[in-house]
C-alpha cells in the first residue's frame, strides 16, 4: 500500500469518527440505563467494558470467531446498556476487526474480490434490511430474538467442521457466468492452489439471510460466512476466512450507517470497546500457536450458551 493511499484511508477514517462523534454526542447521557446510573458511575462502566473487551478479543482469536457475535449477546445480557447502543457498538467491533485484517489478506492473494463482491452486494443489502428491522422492533422481542441466534449459532459451532482444501467438484453455471475461481499461494506446500466453486445460487441467498440477522443484532458474520464458503461452496478454508472478512467489512459499514443515522452509536461504548477488542485480538493472535484451541472453543460457546439463555430470560421480562 502507498503513502499516498495510506493518507487517504486515515483521512477518510478521521472524517468518519468526526462524524460519529458530532451525531451521536447528544445521545450519550441516554446510554446508561437511568436506576443504574444512579447507583454508580458512569465512568466505572466504560472501564469494565473495555477490560471485558480486552478479555473478548483475546479468547474470539484463539476460538475463530469474531468478536461481534460474542460483544452483543454477553454486554446486553449482563451491562446496563440499551440494546439498541450495544447493537450499533457490536457492528463497529466486527468492522475494524475486519477492516485491520483486510489490507494484509489482499495484499497475500487470500481475499479474492470476484468470490466476495456478489457476496457482500447482495448482503449489504439485506443488513440494511435488517437493521431497519431491529430498530424498529421493540427491545425486548430484539432481544428474545438474540437469544434464539445466539443459542443457534452455540449449536451450529459444536457442529460445525471445515476443511482446509475440500474436494474439488465441477463449477455451476452461475459461477462459470461470474468467472468466480482463482489460484492462491500455500506456504506450507510451496505451491499454488487453484479453486472453483459450486452451488452458488443457494450460496448467495444463505449470505442473504446473513447480512439481515447481522444488521438486525449488530453482530459479525465470520461464524456463517466461513462454513458457508468453505463446506457449501468447497472454497479453501484460507480463501474462506480471507473472503470473509473482505464480505463483512462492506456489509457491517452498510449496517453500521444505518445506526449512526439513528442515533444507536455512542462513542462512550463504542470506543472502549473497539479499543479494547483490538488490543485483545493482537494479544490472542501471539498466544494463538501455544494454547489449545479446541478447548478455548468449548468455553466460548459456554459462553454463547450462558449468554443466550440471559438474552431469553431479558426477553421475557425476567
Amino acid at each position: 500500500m502507498s503513502s499516498a493511499t495510506r493518507k487517504i484511508l486515515i483521512s477518510c477514517a478521521v472524517t468518519t469518527l468526526s462524524l460519529v462523534l458530532f451525531f451521536t454526542i447528544p445521545q450519550v447521557v441516554y446510554a446508561v440505563q437511568p436506576h443504574v446510573a444512579e447507583q454508580t458511575a458512569w465512568w466505572v462502566w466504560m472501564i469494565l467494558l473495555f477490560a471485558f473487551s480486552f478479555v473478548l478479543g483475546i479468547f474470539s482469536v484463539l476460538a475463530g470467531v469474531g468478536g461481534g457475535v460474542l460483544f452483543v449477546p454477553i454486554v446486553s445480557g449482563f451491562f446496563p446498556f440499551h440494546l439498541d447502543f450495544i447493537r450499533g457498538a457490536g457492528l463497529l467491533v466486527a468492522l475494524s476487526g475486519a477492516l485491520s485484517a483486510g489490507a494484509p489478506l489482499m495484499r497475500k492473494g487470500l481475499a479474492d474480490l470476484k468470490l466476495g463482491l456478489p457476496m457482500a452486494l447482495i448482503g449489504s443489502i439485506s443488513s440494511i434490511a435488517g437493521a431497519l428491522a431491529g430498530l424498529a422492533m421493540p427491545a425486548n422481542v430484539v432481544q428474545l430474538l438474540l437469544g434464539v441466534a445466539i443459542m443457534g449459532i452455540a449449536a451450529l459451532m459444536m457442529r460445525a467442521r471445515v476443511y482446509g482444501t475440500p474436494d474439488s467438484q465441477e463449477p455451476d453455471a452461475l459461477s462459470k457466468m461470474l468467472h468466480i475461481s482463482g489460484v492462491y499461494y500455500e506456504e506450507s506446500s510451496k505451491s499454488e492452489v487453484s479453486w472453483q466453486i459450486h452451488r452458488t445460487p443457494l450460496g448467495l441467498f444463505l449470505f442473504m439471510v446473513i447480512g439481515f440477522i447481522g444488521g438486525m443484532f449488530g453482530m459479525g458474520a465470520g461464524w456463517a460466512n466461513v462454513p458457508v464458503f468453505n463446506m457449501l461452496m468447497g472454497v479453501p478454508l484460507k480463501v474462506a476466512v480471507a473472503t470473509s472478512g473482505l464480505v463483512l467489512s462492506i456489509n457491517g459499514a452498510a449496517a453500521a450507517w444505518v445506526y449512526i443515522f439513528k442515533g444507536a452509536v455512542v462513542p462512550l461504548i463504542a470506543v472502549p470497546a473497539i479499543g479494547g477488542i483490538m488490543l485483545g485480538s493482537k494479544i490472542g493472535a501471539k498466544l494463538l500457536s501455544k494454547v489449545n484451541t479446541r478447548s478455548v472453543r468449548m468455553i466460548v460457546i459456554i459462553m454463547l450458551v450462558v449468554a443466550g439463555l440471559r438474552s431469553l430470560l431479558k426477553g421475557f421480562g425476567i
